[in-house]
């Protein structure tokens, strides 16, 4: 399928189907909204509980469920009013705003536009002759300018608080920390995850449901101490990755590096251990949902594309269409926003660490004599009194001199030594507060459903007619077992089949049922939905040797097999959780000519 016509193919099947579809539609829409249909918000929820069961339930981790509009504060101590910016540039004749980066990627072999300043991608826009996609005008000369993302809002009536939809779940985590950290036991390392609603104030949102406005991520904040906790690679270091790392993206002739986990991290080409397990993971897992492996790779980020608080990260990312699309992120946020949090909230957000022994150690004091400071700095007394303790930490030394000089709010004061009443003291300590460093790996679920989507796309002919079908995998499809009575007169063979429906759904089976049209349409229904498996309950399985039994049928193949009715169950749980294949069912049983 060439470039262009699989997200076309893939965009009438999801509208057509029930998966995804722009919202609003009956008041003219809005851009950067989609709602899913039956099909897809099964399909979603079923790679969120996937994701839950990784990541939360077998990494042993907490999950919290935060609210998605927080106070001003928040996102002024995280760094997001200042720095969560993307380049905007305005057409000039029709007013429609576009973002540079954008445009400038799609007209040019640069892969990394974000990383120009406004004032490069100006220039770089120029150079390329660049004109507005709505109306053609020329956008050389135009401004390009940053425009903050965050979605505001208030709280409360009348004067009320500023508030901003949340542009990542994470925040919320950070901002429980002090609560979350006592349910963990003071105990480092754990993880927090969140499954939830993100909003980012797109300005160009595009590509159906890969860049909107409103979103759902599955992010793991993972707490350690970067001195005493190290990632235990055993479980993942023989996964093999494909890895595009920053240096091979700036070389003339850079290419891929085929390597394992294991390798990359003994070689330095994940610099990061943890950064490197939770790569491992993310492979495997994308694997088992049904990421196309052979279209699939984690590329580190450029210097310039970071966002402020990561010192390292890469991204998983997947082939649709001819175009890399970012599915997930993986940081290094170091102490960054706790201990902004720290600086802004009034809340302890570090973990206290025990020393496996007592530590005697010289510790550098102050005792401010506040009788004096009170009068003489009125008001920044206090201020004053920390900012020697602040000082006696980190430059003991200061204080040989007769008189030190602090800096209060920008205001540079000088205070006589004597009265800090410095002394260096010996203490014997059990342990220290240290604030907890973060890793993260943060999936974007609908970036997710797109890519099984366009990866499990397929088409065929079948008995001479084109057929078209979503080769996903058991474990996520938004139905398990579509369920057929041959014929829809015969009372024994609705009967079964009822009872079929009724034995599957008990045992958690997504079913449908379908009596309407031949067999074959009813089949192709299901292929194009992706149900992996459809039952048939014919006068075979009545009478005679092949009383109470079924056959069951493999969406990609189209292969047959007749089994018992009671080993439906059974067989089913297996495929579904891919502990068997269908190949196994096809040597166990009897095969049936289609």
């Amino acid at each position: 399928m060439s470039e262009g016509d699989e997200s076309a193919a893939l965009t009438e099947l999801a509208k057509r189907r029930g998966f995804f579809f722009g919202s609003s539609e009956a008041y003219g829409g809005v851009g950067g909204f989609y709602t899913y249909g039956p099909q897809g918000a099964a399909l979603k929820s079923n790679v969120e509980e996937a994701w839950r069961e990784r990541f939360a339930v077998q990494e042993g981790n907490l999950e919290i469920e935060a609210p998605t509009i927080m106070p001003e504060p928040v996102f002024e101590a995280s760094g997001h009013l200042d720095g969560f910016d993307d380049m905007l540039v305005e057409c000039a004749e029709c007013g429609e705003s576009h973002r540079a980066d954008h445009l400038i990627e799609d007209n040019s072999d640069l892969e990394d536009a974000e990383t120009l300043s406004p004032e490069e991608a100006a220039e770089k826009i120029a150079d390329l002759g660049l004109v507005c996609p709505t109306c053609g005008a020329d956008l050389a000369g135009q401004s390009v300018e940053d425009f903050n993302l965050m979605f505001e809002t208030n709280i409360g009536p009348g004067s009320s608080t500023p508030g901003y939809l949340r542009p990542e779940t994470a925040q919320g985590i950070f901002v429980e920390f002090p609560r979350i950290k006592e349910y963990a036991r003071n105990s480092l390392p754990f993880g927090v995850t969140q499954v939830g609603r993100a909003y980012r104030n797109e300005i160009s949102p595009r590509k159906s449901i890969v860049r909107t406005r409103e979103f759902t991520q599955a992010e793991l904040e993972h707490f350690i101490d970067p001195e005493r906790d190290e990632a235990d690679l055993s479980a993942v270091e023989d996964v093999e990755v494909l890895l595009y790392p920053a240096t091979e993206q700036e070389a003339d002739d850079g290419d891929y590096v085929e390597t394992t986990i294991g390798e990359a991290v003994e070689d330095g080409v994940i610099g990061n251990a943890w950064l490197g397990y939770f790569l491992g993971i993310a492979q495997e897992w994308y694997e088992t949902v049904g990421v196309d492996m052979d279209r699939f790779r984690f590329r580190q980020h450029l210097a310039g594309e970071r966002a402020h608080y990561s010192s390292d990260c890469w991204d998983a990312e997947s082939e649709v269409d001819g175009d890399w699309i970012e599915i997930a992120g993986f940081s290094y946020r170091s102490d960054y926003d706790l201990s902004k949090h720290g600086e802004y909230g009034d809340d302890d957000f570090t973990v206290f660490q025990q020393y496996d022994e007592p530590k005697t150690v010289e510790r550098a004091v102050v005792d401010p004599d506040m009788a004096t400071l009170g009068p003489e700095f009125g008001a920044q007394a206090a201020d004053v009194a920390e900012a020697l303790e602040t000082l006696a930490e980190r430059d003991p030394d200061a204080f040989d001199a007769d008189e030190v000089t602090l800096d209060i709010d920008g205001e540079e004061i000088t205070v006589d030594t004597d009265v800090a009443n410095f002394s260096v003291e010996t203490q014997t300590e059990a342990g220290e507060h240290i604030t907890p460093h973060v890793v993260e790996p943060s999936f974007g679920i609908d970036r997710t459903v797109y890519t099984l989507l366009a990866h499990a796309y397929e088409t065929d002919e079948v008995d001479g007619e084109a057929r078209s079908y979503l080769s996903l995998s058991p474990s996520v499809a938004p139905t398990n077992v579509g369920v057929f009575p041959l014929v829809s007169n015969v009372d024994e063979l609705v009967d079964l089949a009822d009872d079929v429906a009724a034995e599957l759904r008990a045992a958690g089976f997504a079913v449908v049922y379908d009596d309407s049209g031949s067999i074959g349409r009813r089949y192709r229904r299901q292929d194009e939905v992706g149900t992996p498996f459809c039952i048939t309950i014919d006068r075979d399985g009545l009478e005679g040797d092949g009383a109470n039994t079924v056959t069951i049928r493999e969406r990609d193949s189209g292969k047959q097999v007749r089994l018992p009715v009671d080993d439906l169950v059974g067989t089913l749980v297996g495929l579904r959780a891919g502990t068997a294949s269908f190949d196994d069912v096809l040597d166990e049983n009897e095969v049936v000519e289609a």
